[in-house]
């Protein structure tokens, strides 16, 4: 049975699905957009701006779990221009620690809202 996953301190859900669910050992968390929690606005003009604003999301509903970034194994980043790869990629750099989880990375042609990243993550309670 799956236990859905919410806090405040990340953007509520934009449709109809939770912020996260755990199913045994893993924690499945939907795509985080750069909204702010607090005033429901994208944050950033940039994609590196953007991203900060997304893993700081994702460690906000991952902390709801009693998880971190290190807990993290999988992760997909949605990007709206592939040419923001490089800029992306030095923040995520400082979200995350070796080893660091498998990735995808895929270039998109739209996001909710306007964000130009999204970023979702499964993250594992151990072995």
């Amino acid at each position: 049975m799956a236990k859905e996953i919410a806090t405040k301190k990340a953007p509520a859900a934009v449709g109809p699905y939770s912020q996260a669910l755990q199913v045994g050992p893993f924690v499945f968390a939907s795509g985080q957009i750069p909204l702010n929690p607090e005033t429901g606005a994208i944050e950033g003009s940039t994609a590196a701006e953007q991203a900060e604003q997304v893993f700081c999301n994702i460690e906000a509903v991952l902390a709801e779990a009693g998880l971190s970034m290190k807990d993290v194994v999988k992760s997909t980043v949605f990007l709206c221009d592939l040419k923001d790869f490089v800029a992306v990629n030095e923040v995520y750099a400082k979200h995350f620690v070796q080893p660091y989880p498998a990735r995808s990375c895929v270039e998109v042609s739209n996001l909710p809202k306007g964000a130009m990243i999204e970023c979702e993550v499964i993250a594992s309670k151990g072995e």
